[in-house]
């Protein structure tokens, strides 16, 4: 635990304390700053280490530097292709319901990150290139649903990155390694929901079976209504 350089008042203050026991936490922290515990009153220690005993800890190190879940690279990889989509299907004009089959499976492949919270370092990096294969198989899957009641656009994998790239030093990799117009097989509302839900049945155990800090996991299937927000909001 590391030890504060200034007093915490303020944050008495938003866990109810009054203005006065503040400000007399206050004036007792600089006391002891200034004089030492020593030299206090038995009753002013008591009571300053009761008000210090009410503060959250103070971490430091890698307690301190841990990163959230949204902060991590390979989630912010996720995020960027996601939205480099997002941003093509804008543009694309399609009707009420319609969702290109890769954004589902980011989509669906990001809120498996929030709920399980994976550590997300070098060991479950490395594995979760194998999910590569799986986006490619349900890519594959999807072709025909969008023949038979969607759309195939046309969409640059690699394009977005590439202008990132060009822009500043990244070390991220691209979605899939096809120079140039790929086939994006866009799906209707009804057929969308079919295949997110498929997706959903079949990467949610995989990734518990392919990221290492999710080995020992005891945490259930999210539910169907579950997202970030519901976490929140709970």
């Amino acid at each position: 635990m590391a030890k504060e350089l200034t007093h915490r008042a303020d944050e008495l203050k938003t866990l109810g304390w009054s203005t006065d026991e503040v400000a007399r936490y206050a004036d007792l922290w600089d006391y002891r700053q200034r004089w030492g515990a020593m030299n206090l009153e038995r009753e002013d220690r008591l009571f300053l280490r009761k008000a210090e005993a009410a503060l959250p800890a103070i971490v430091s190190g890698k307690a301190a530097a841990k990163k959230a879940i949204n902060e991590k690279s390979y989630y912010r990889w996720i995020c960027f292709h996601l939205e480099a989509m997002d941003a093509a299907e804008a543009g694309y004009a399609l009707p009420q319901g319609s969702r290109g089959a890769w954004p589902i499976l980011l989509e669906e492949e990001r809120r498996l990150l929030d709920y399980y919270q994976p550590v997300l370092g070098l060991p479950d990096t490395i594995k979760a290139k194998a999910f590569d294969a799986i986006r490619e198989e349900f890519a594959a899957q999807a072709g025909p649903l969008a023949a038979a009641d969607g759309q195939t656009k046309n969409y640059d994998f690699m394009s977005a990155l590439k202008e990132l790239k060009a822009q500043e030093n990244s070390k991220w990799r691209h979605l899939r390694e096809q120079e140039g117009d790929q086939p994006y097989p866009v799906l209707s509302a009804e057929a969308a929901g079919s295949f997110r839900t498929e997706v959903r049945s079949r990467f949610g155990p995989l990734m518990r079976e392919t990221l290492p800090s999710l080995a020992e996991t005891e945490k259930p299937a999210p539910d169907d209504n579950w997202s970030p927000s519901t976490e929140v909001a709970s």
